[in-house]
């Protein structure tokens, strides 16, 4: 999972999700009612179509799903699920990319705590606080919380309800992504210095499939090899590479 960098719509395609929420809003409790033939009316419609071309490129390049990050984003995701938030079935930071397995595991699933979403939202945050990438098994996990020692709650609920740690052809994918980011940093950690940070962070990128790159420099990943070893070799590359994966995420991390 990376952390998505929301866009905004163009002004028709906001206006019409604007308009559409106003009335649902209007009809309260009865929203819900109609909300699931309200949303597959417009979904038909040529400026859904624009509001779908923006999540995509937030998804960069490949278009992928914006939770497992391996498989191609094919539809609209609410995070908040429209049947029970008729209030948000329109509101566009509501509206994620995901594709048909995401879609399917996580359906109408929203698991919340004193009102709020357990699951991680990658548009709104980074998934890497929450999230840890096992380099033997491909697997995503929760990460674990030194301030109350033990996992994430979020990061265990983000993997119970996409199944992160039990998709065998998701996991075969970040693994190969992993490697490709280990062998880069080997590379450069053998080549004669100085290394050209922004350069190493170009090349990174590039090989960064599923978002493994955050992981890498921010998330957990940082105190493992050999990423450990080249930040205490090199800091000032290793400085260029943090200070990206901070602001790293789709569209900003590529152009």
């Amino acid at each position: 999972m990376r952390r998505v960098h929301r866009l905004a719509l163009p002004p028709r395609a906001q206006s019409y999700l604007v308009g559409k929420q106003t009335k649902l809003d209007a009809l309260g409790a009865d929203g819900a009612a109609i909300v699931d033939k309200t949303w597959k009316s417009a979904r038909q419609t040529r400026t859904m179509e624009s509001v779908v071309a923006t999540l995509k490129i937030m998804a960069g390049p490949r278009e992928r799903c914006m939770y497992c990050v391996d498989s191609h984003g094919s539809d609209i995701e609410h995070f908040r699920p429209k049947v029970a938030w008729p209030s948000h079935a329109f509101r566009w930071p509501n509206l994620l990319l995901c594709c048909t397995e995401c879609g399917r595991l996580k359906g109408n699933r929203l698991p919340m705590h004193d009102g709020q979403p357990l699951m991680l939202d990658p548009s709104a945050e980074e998934p890497w606080d929450h999230l840890d990438f096992d380099p033997d098994t491909g697997n995503l996990t929760a990460r674990y919380d030194l301030a109350s020692e033990a996992p994430s709650v979020r990061g265990q609920a983000t993997v119970a309800v996409l199944q992160l740690d039990r998709r065998e052809g998701m996991a075969e994918g970040y693994l190969r992504t992993y490697r490709r980011l280990r062998d880069v940093v080997q590379s450069a950690a053998a080549s004669a210095p100085p290394i050209d940070g922004h350069a190493l962070v170009a090349q990174l990128l590039e090989q960064d499939d599923h978002g493994l790159f955050g992981w890498c420099f921010i998330g957990a990943g940082a105190l493992s090899e050999p990423f450990a070893s080249f930040a205490v070799a090199h800091p000032e590359a290793w400085a260029a590479c943090v200070a990206a994966a901070l602001a790293s995420g789709y569209p900003k991390n590529r152009s």
